[in-house]
């Protein structure tokens, strides 16, 4: 019989899946660009290391002013400021384009500008996250994560 309204679902003996926790960026992305929109100073979403290596390149290509890992008790989570002004970079849009149920690995060579230029693309190599430019300089490929703009 199926669990109803408030009753707790029978435990079925498997394990959780792990692929929320290695995909949070998504939420991460959702998050910064309603942020934006609606005008915000800061952001406050729970720490991972994924989630903190994406906003450091978000950070130089100055989508956000800066991002911070701040600890109360035994909870991480990240402060990330947005930036403000005339002259601030804002995310109009992204396209994820790795996911669970498809992974896209990309060589160094392959990698070509987004949107002439106004956007970035964040590739995870085995060197640790960077954008598109970083890692074609580098020489290195790897899993095609999402598009910015």
């Amino acid at each position: 019989m199926l669990p109803g309204n408030g009753e707790p679902a029978a435990n079925t003996g498997r394990k959780e899946s792990k692929l929320v926790n290695l995909y949070m960026y998504y939420d991460l992305l959702t998050k910064l660009k309603n942020a934006q929109h609606a005008k915000k100073e800061s952001l406050t979403v729970p720490f991972s290391k994924m989630d903190f290596a994406v906003a450091k390149i978000l950070a130089q290509a100055g989508f956000i002013s800066d991002v911070q890992k701040k600890t109360v008790g035994r909870l991480d989570s990240m402060e990330i400021r947005l930036p403000r002004g005339r002259n601030a970079r804002t995310i109009t849009d992204f396209k994820l384009v790795s996911k669970p149920s498809r992974r896209i690995y990309i060589k160094s060579g392959e990698l070509r500008l987004v949107k002439q230029g106004f956007g970035i693309s964040v590739v995870s190599t085995s060197s640790g996250v960077m954008n598109n430019k970083d890692a074609r300089k580098s020489k290195v490929g790897g899993e095609y994560l999402f598009e910015i703009w």
